[in-house]
């Protein structure tokens, strides 16, 4: 599986830094796949409903009437249908490069898997609205799809009465057949949207609204192809005679030729098997899950700040079950941790410069605890042997640390970037372990628990709590984001960092190690 995912990602990795370069990454289209597909539905929503008011269900009147609303109205009404077709085909393209990007990312395994299986009905129902929308125009594609289709659905032992009959003959169909369809057209989508709504419900604050730039920009392009190349009808349907040649939206309708090369058996094997393993890859393989939060009663103090910055929503604010004077405490739903430490960092007493045997805090991670990288933090500092000295914070899911560290330089590796508590770059500096922090992480936007990078950012720049405290000297502190492949341009960024402290008064070396039963509070 990894052979498939790891040139995926390195494409996906390379094409969003084109793409950063050009639109900033805050504009990133494939930053923002999920916020523009949402984006997307909306406008074929508003076009639908608009187009809804000028169609005829009557079977001699209904292609009339698109075709008035195209070529009479084409100033509106036939922007209207362009609009709705552009959109509809757009919205399918997000939709299969967000399934690819979460793929090649590995953000589909684990307790992620609920936001993965509910994608995979949300496909189907794209395809079914947008196949139904076809049939409405009702021209000879809508009838070689119309055939197609309804044969394709009575090779399923479901029908009392074969459906393609209704498409045998001239007066097989009346005005009640579009009346349906309109229905079924309307009805899916806004069961997509309640699927949609579902989908999103284990992630905490899920971004389904693109930059408004972003979403601006992509609406003028595609008002402009729809005035240079609007949506037309081909000729009429006539159930008389067989549809000759035909052009598809492959966007839509790309498992369409094999219906002329496969029996209808064989597709529905090929559909089914399709489905079952999109569903089943986020268990193929077994993955083992890292060990979910623990809550330390004796010190949460109910702060609610590992609830705000929690991913997942894995962490919620329960009434005080231990008799200590504060109204809430903190619970942590195993079935949803990923155990990326953001709220180790977020927690209050998540500080290095406690001298205990252990050090302790309201909400931990097991696997990598609070205590754990204050000790590799330390051993990283020992290995540092020529200033400028450079410790460097990273992320597992970027640039290997491995591959950054020489004897100037040093690397510590986090699940996540956003579990570095902000008083840890104060420690370094301050007690002299090295003469700079690089902050290093997954590409922005590309952060595999979603808001980590974000929060660091924020966290750093004293926007969010735990702030960077204002001691602590800026020009000491660099960050970059990369993606696993960019090793050798973060060690130029790196190096141009160390020549920059080279320019700065030396730091003091390091302070001797302290007896573990001294307590020292903050300075």
């Amino acid at each position: 599986m990894q052979s498939i995912k790891r040139p995926l990602r390195l494409a996906f990795a390379v094409t969003e830094r084109v793409f950063d370069r050009a639109f900033g990454p805050a504009w990133n289209p494939l930053h923002n796949l999920g916020a523009l597909g949402f984006f997307y539905y909306w406008i074929v929503a508003v076009s639908g409903i608009y187009l809804y008011i000028g169609f005829d269900t009557g079977v001699e009147r209904v292609y009339a009437s698109i075709e008035r609303l195209t070529h009479a109205q084409w100033y509106l009404g036939g922007v209207m249908r362009s609009l709705h077709r552009y959109a509809s085909d757009a919205l399918v393209a997000m939709a299969l490069l967000h399934l690819l990007r979460e793929f090649s990312f590995d953000r589909m395994r684990g307790v992620r898997w609920f936001s993965w299986l509910t994608g995979v009905p949300i496909l189907w129902l794209v395809y079914a609205s947008g196949v139904s929308g076809y049939w409405l125009v009702w021209d000879e594609l809508a009838q070689y799809i119309a055939l197609t289709t309804s044969e394709w659905l009575d090779a399923l032992p479901f029908f009392g009465e074969p459906i393609a009959r209704n498409f045998l003959a001239p007066n097989s169909l009346d005005d009640r057949f579009f009346t349906l369809l309109i229905f079924m057209h309307i009805a899916i989508p806004l069961i997509l949207l309640f699927i949609l709504w579902v989908h999103l419900q284990r992630l905490s604050k899920p971004r389904i609204n693109p930059p408004r730039g972003l979403a601006i920009g992509t609406l003028a392009m595609m008002l402009a192809l729809s005035l240079v190349h609007p949506a037309v009808s081909q000729p009429p349907a006539d159930l008389a005679k067989v549809p000759g040649d035909v052009g598809l939206d492959w966007f839509y309708l790309a498992a369409y030729p094999l219906f002329d090369h496969l029996s209808y058996a064989w597709v529905w094997g090929l559909a089914g098997v399709l489905t079952v393993g999109l569903a089943a890859l986020p268990w193929l393989p077994p993955l083992r899950r890292p060990r979910a939060a623990v809550v330390d009663l004796e010190h949460c103090n109910g702060c609610g700040r590992c609830v705000q910055d929690c991913p997942y929503a894995a962490v919620a604010m329960v009434p005080r079950s231990d008799g200590q004077p504060f109204a809430q405490q903190a619970v942590v739903d195993a079935a949803l941790c990923v155990g990326c430490g953001i709220c180790m960092a977020a927690c209050p007493p998540s500080m290095p410069f406690r001298r205990i045997a252990e050090l302790a805090t309201g909400i931990d991670v097991p696997d990598a605890s609070l205590n754990d990288l204050r000790e590799r933090t330390h051993a990283a500092a020992e290995r540092l042997s020529v200033s400028p000295r450079v410790l460097v914070f990273g992320c597992d899911c970027s640039v290997d640390m491995a591959a950054l560290a020489n004897e100037s330089v040093a690397g510590v590796s986090l699940p996540c970037i956003g579990a570095l508590p902000p008083s840890f770059v104060d420690y370094v500096l301050s007690r002299g372990l090295a003469d700079g922090v690089f902050l290093t992480g997954g590409s922005e936007g590309a952060c595999v628990n979603r808001l980590g990078i974000q929060w660091t950012e924020l966290r750093m720049d004293g926007e969010r709590d735990p702030r960077l405290r204002d001691r602590v000297p800026r020009e000491r502190m660099a960050r970059r984001w990369a993606a696993r492949h960019e090793a050798t341009s973060l060690a130029g960024e790196i190096a141009a960092f160390r020549a920059q402290l080279a320019t700065l008064p030396a730091i003091r070396p390091p302070a001797p190690a302290q007896p573990a039963d001294i307590r020292e509070t903050v300075a």
